[in-house]
């Protein structure tokens, strides 16, 4: 499906998910940094995470956007599982909270785009995403990414060791900022659509 906006019920809640690792030894981690955001947006909306009942998560209700016909009811969360077991607990929060494939938004760490860079789609493949593939495999395809680049390991340095180490320290000089504009992009996902949000913040 190509990039375009396919949400018709505008009453809907969006469920926006970041992904990550669960525990305090991956917290720095840059496949973590779809928590980071999550966080950030969790301090917008003024609310702190809580267990969400069966699903293996945890969850902030509230909303965002001005008040009006622009505002959105939002679900964020932070599954629990690891990250190849995300699938699980986003269906989980999608079937509870009656939330549209269309209005699910996974926020995550992106190899093969540059440290800080966003790219926001609708649909598509997981490009060797953990997180995407089981949440892919658990539903369909048809959800919204907002991908946070962090660029190829340096030289013969493994995936897996790149993206569960922590930043580097002239990377954390900057991931704040990053950060921040990571979450103001999924406000503008949420509250403007995709095509305005793509021309704002696809640099």
């Amino acid at each position: 499906m190509g990039d375009t906006d396919v949400t018709t019920d505008a009453n809907a809640p969006w469920l926006i998910v970041g992904l990550g690792n669960p525990g305090p030894e991956y917290a720095m981690n840059r496949h973590n940094v779809g928590f980071m955001v999550a966080d950030l947006l969790a301090g917008r909306i003024g609310g702190k995470f809580k267990r969400a009942g069966k699903a293996q998560a945890q969850v902030i209700e509230g909303r965002i956007g001005p008040p009006g016909p622009g505002n959105r009811r939002v679900i964020l969360a932070k599954p629990m599982s690891y990250m190849n077991l995300s699938g699980g607990p986003v269906t989980a929060l999608r079937d509870f909270y009656k939330v549209p494939t269309a209005n699910i938004v996974a926020v995550h760490d992106e190899l093969d785009i540059d440290y800080g860079v966003l790219r926001l789609k609708l649909g598509g493949g997981d490009n060797g995403h953990n997180g995407l593939k089981s949440m892919t495999k658990a539903m369909d395809p048809d959800y919204h990414r907002v991908r946070f680049g962090i660029g190829r390991p340096p030289g013969r340095m493994q995936v897996a060791d790149f993206v569960l180490k922590d930043f580097a320290s002239a990377e954390r000089k900057e991931l704040d900022y990053f950060v921040d504009r990571a979450a103001d992009a999924v406000e503008a996902l949420v509250i403007e659509g995709l095509e305005r949000a793509q021309s704002t913040y696809n640099s």
